[in-house]
């Protein structure tokens, strides 16, 4: 039987392990933290219950087809529920909260900009195409030829996937309204480049917010880390964590093994295959030797990286009246910050932020008439000094903010209170220049050109996550684990 080794068990990795054990390969997953989730870990302190990262679900079709690979359901491991208002916005003069119902969606629109409820149903028939083909195309392919892409569906739609215009561009063509743009645009920061950067495909991200909705998976986002843990081992996966990886062995250019440390004692695991769930540049730059690495560090250093963030837990020892599940703040100079993220890169004046409130719909996650928080402000990746003064700075350059937007005052009744910013996503993910969210989905970062699942100098190496494809992003990361499992299945028999 083939020996499979997984390194990462965030989304990922567990999407590889689950399919490449259930083909019949022999599956361990290494994972240097005590839980699995990687990024998406969840911790508890004083009655508070924090999903570490990822907080935004989407694209609740593509979670179905992956338990569905394995004749499961979602509902056989949570309950989804759809949140209504999807989220709030606080603009620089009022709030929105935005409706989960289409009508009301579109009458928002029509209030905003005579004509606009017309030309969204345009917009939006364009953006189903884009996710269709998309979803169900585009991003199952490996990205390792162009021939991948002769498909007849692909080509027939080819002009009307808009992959040379701009999200920017697309949107300013159907809505003149500020507001509104700025509402659609804000779906591709979570790819990590400006609109005018990213292809105007990915308005299908748009389909997917207004079309297919924001859920919430009862008990928080770590339930499907959880859920997918559960089915890995139900098909044989075994798990090893608290093990980091310290360095490979080779025999004849091929890896051999991998030399793991736990608890200050070192082992040697042998397998046939080895696939990283873990940081891309990490394991290349770190874990080979410099002749066998695909990608050099020139190469690297040209990325274009999606932002790091400044992320806070706070946990209040009451309710907040006017508060939503999701508030984005956009209440200052989006291009200013933008600029300080992707043109000159700095830690920001006045940034633009995100919060959570999940006890806003779970009373699982926070202490009876308590509130759990969390806030999110997206900063350049690579940044230096990342220092507890600065990070509490921003923290009371927000808090003050969201005291103001919803009228009550909360500082007073803080009870918890964690950051972890830039430097954490290095120590603790061994993230290349502390990125929250990958490489940038710019053009030339898109596909064939993201660094390649397969290693092109070891034969029996692959990688899968954000800084492979399809991209960034949860459902992506899922797609991703599929997309890596069956190129092992090809070069690889069990």
């Amino acid at each position: 039987m083939t020996k499979v080794i997984i390194i990462g068990a965030g989304f990922s990795g567990l999407s590889s392990a689950t399919i490449l054990a259930s083909k019949g390969y022999e599956v361990t997953v290494i994972e240097k933290h005590d839980i699995p989730g990687g990024r998406a870990r969840q911790f508890s302190e004083k009655g508070f219950t924090f999903d570490m990262g990822p907080s935004w679900y989407w694209m609740p079709d593509v979670f179905e087809r992956f338990f569905g690979l394995f004749g499961k359901k979602t509902s056989d491991f949570y309950n989804l529920k759809r949140l209504d208002p999807s989220y709030r916005v606080y603009w620089g003069n009022g709030e929105s909260d935005i409706p989960a119902d289409y009508n009301e969606f579109s009458e928002f629109f029509e209030n905003n900009e005579s004509g606009s409820a017309k030309n969204l149903n345009k917009f939006l028939e364009e953006a189903k195409f884009k996710y269709e083909i998309g979803i169900n195309k585009l991003v199952q392919k490996p990205g390792r030829s162009l021939s991948e892409f002769l498909d007849a569906d692909v080509i027939k739609g080819f002009f009307k996937l808009d992959v040379f215009n701009s999200v920017k561009n697309h949107i300013g063509k159907f809505f003149k309204s500020e507001k509104i743009k700025q509402l659609l645009e804000f779906p591709v920061l979570f790819l990590g480049a400006l609109p005018e950067n990213t292809p105007a495909l990915y308005s299908l991200m748009n389909y997917a917010d207004i079309k297919l909705g924001t859920w919430y998976p009862e008990g928080g986002m770590y339930k499907i880390i959880d859920a997918m843990f559960q089915l890995a081992k139900e098909k044989g996966v075994q798990f090893k964590f608290g093990h980091e990886v310290n360095a490979f062995s080779f025999k004849n250019n091929k890896i051999s093994g991998i030399n793991v440390m736990n608890r200050g004692i070192s082992k040697e695991i042998s397998a046939d295959v080895f696939i990283g769930s873990a940081d891309y540049h990490f394991i290349e730059s770190k874990l080979l030797p410099e002749k066998l690495r695909s990608y050099s560090d020139k190469y690297w250093g040209s990325r274009k990286m999606a932002p790091s963030c400044l992320l806070y837990f706070v946990g209040l020892n009451k309710k907040i009246a006017n508060i939503q599940h999701h508030s984005l703040f956009f209440d200052v100079d989006f291009g200013q910050h933008a600029d300080e993220i992707y043109k000159h890169a700095k830690w920001p004046e006045n940034p633009l932020f995100y919060v959570s409130a999940t006890s806003v719909s779970d009373k699982t996650v926070a202490p009876e008439g308590n509130e759990n928080l969390f806030f999110l402000i997206p900063v350049a990746a690579g940044l230096q000094d990342d220092t507890q003064e600065l990070r509490s700075k921003y923290f009371d350059l927000i808090i003050d903010r969201f005291e103001k937007r919803i009228g009550e005052e909360i500082k007073s009744s803080i009870v918890y209170i964690k950051n972890f910013g830039p430097t954490d996503f290095v120590n603790e993910y061994n993230a290349f220049k502390g990125n929250a969210y990958g490489l940038a989905n710019t053009l030339f970062q898109t596909a064939l050109f993201k660094p390649s699942c397969k290693s092109k100098k070891v034969p029996n190496l692959f990688y899968t996550g954000q800084l492979t494809v399809p991209g960034p992003g949860v459902p992506p990361c899922i797609i991703s684990g599929e997309v890596v499992a069956k190129e092992v299945m090809k070069s690889f028999k069990k």
